[in-house]
């Protein structure tokens, strides 16, 4: 497994952009699938991206489709969330979250199937 941290988060207004970003541990990054997940206060953790170990998929929650962008630089073991346009219902934790991957090119939807996660990270967004 490997250990991740988030950082990135802030207040921001409606129509802002922030990028968050995840940084992991360990050699073999570009092994693992990687996705952020979102929880609202006293709502169910949220699907929001995720992106296979070559970085060559991605897919995005329709919520969020046209304003946040997944990506990763495996050479700084690092993945990202650029986040665009947003909106107050935005406004959550967001977590990131990696599985070693059983192809370069799986992309991994569920939270169930990741094995490692950040802490995470607060997003804010006002009206």
């Amino acid at each position: 497994q490997v250990q991740l941290v988030e950082s990135g988060g802030g207040l921001v207004q409606a129509g802002g952009s922030l990028r968050l970003s995840c940084a992991a541990s360990g050699r073999t990054f570009s092994s693992y699938g990687m996705g952020w997940f979102r929880q609202a206060s006293e709502k169910e953790r949220e699907f929001v991206a995720a992106i296979s170990g070559s970085g060559g998929r991605t897919s995005a929650a329709d919520s969020v489709k046209g304003r946040f962008t997944i990506s990763r630089d495996n050479a700084k073991n690092t993945g990202y969330l650029q986040m665009n346009s947003l909106k107050p219902e935005d406004t959550a934790v967001y977590h990131c979250a990696a599985q070693m991957a059983v192809s370069s090119g799986t992309v991994y939807y569920a939270w169930w199937e990741y094995a490692s996660w950040g802490q995470g990270t607060q997003v804010t967004v006002s009206s």
